[in-house]
């Protein structure tokens, strides 16, 4: 799979008998990730709201499909009842509209955007990191935003719930890790920027290929760590650098 910024290799097989569930798999950036994940031998499970589409991208990169509109926050629980996930993407995002001013945006636009943005992930952490921990081996990799950092283009203004969201994101990121001892129970949960992408969301002119906006979330998922001196977790990662909240 090549090498990494630090020279390290990337072996096909590095996951092998570890499951992944990434969001948002039948497209742009979740679908990039979910194939990165199964090149490295996971079993992947992707889910998206689109089932056709869904079907089609776990065909073309060997996983299961598991449908499941994520706005049904209430339904998450049961859909994944039963899995044991050692990978959580939480790659699946909407946007809200580009004039939604904190003053302008609807409760109903609000609470839309937080649905998938941050709630979503929320009830996957709970369903699924608790195995994760009782194992004593996870990987938690949230993709935020540079719009939801409390620093830079994050207190500029307009896109409020999307914002807003992403820095819930970043929140929940960090206080989880540190909930769970900073990797020293074997889970590691961290956020990635991945920048303006030519996905749907980000337009056919963003400066970002997929595959460029994809590969920090690989290089998370495929980190080595051990217990007694875990790698540095609970963090916010550009480019497989570290970037403030």
């Amino acid at each position: 799979m090549g090498e990494d910024a630090a020279g390290n290799l990337r072996r096909v097989g590095e996951l092998a008998g570890r499951t992944a569930l990434v969001t948002g798999a039948s497209r742009g950036l979740g679908r990039a990730i979910a194939a990165g994940l199964a090149g490295a031998g996971a079993h992947v499970i992707g889910m998206a709201r689109d089932a056709e589409a869904l079907s089609a991208a776990v065909d073309a990169y060997g996983g299961v499909a598991l449908p499941h509109d994520l706005a049904d926050v209430d339904g998450i629980a049961a859909r994944v009842d039963g899995l044991e996930v050692d990978v959580l993407v939480n790659a699946a995002a909407v946007m809200s509209s580009r004039r939604s001013k904190t003053l302008d945006a609807s409760l109903d636009e609000w609470r839309d955007v937080r649905a998938v943005d941050l709630d979503a992930p929320f009830a996957l952490v709970s369903a699924l990191v608790p195995g994760m921990a009782r194992r004593r081996w996870g990987r938690v990799v949230n993709l935020s935003a540079c719009l939801g950092r409390m620093s830079g283009p994050g207190t500029a203004g307009g896109l409020a719930p999307y914002r807003v969201a992403k820095a819930g994101l970043n929140a929940l990121t960090r206080n989880l890790a540190h909930e769970l001892a900073l990797g020293r129970r074997g889970v590691l949960v961290d956020a990635t920027c991945p920048g303006h992408c030519r996905t749907d969301m980000g337009g056919p002119d963003a400066p970002r290929s997929v595959e460029q906006g994809a590969d920090t979330a690989l290089w998370l998922a495929l980190r080595d760590s051990t217990l007694s001196d875990p790698v540095p977790t609970g963090r916010l990662w550009e480019d497989r650098a570290e970037v403030p909240w």
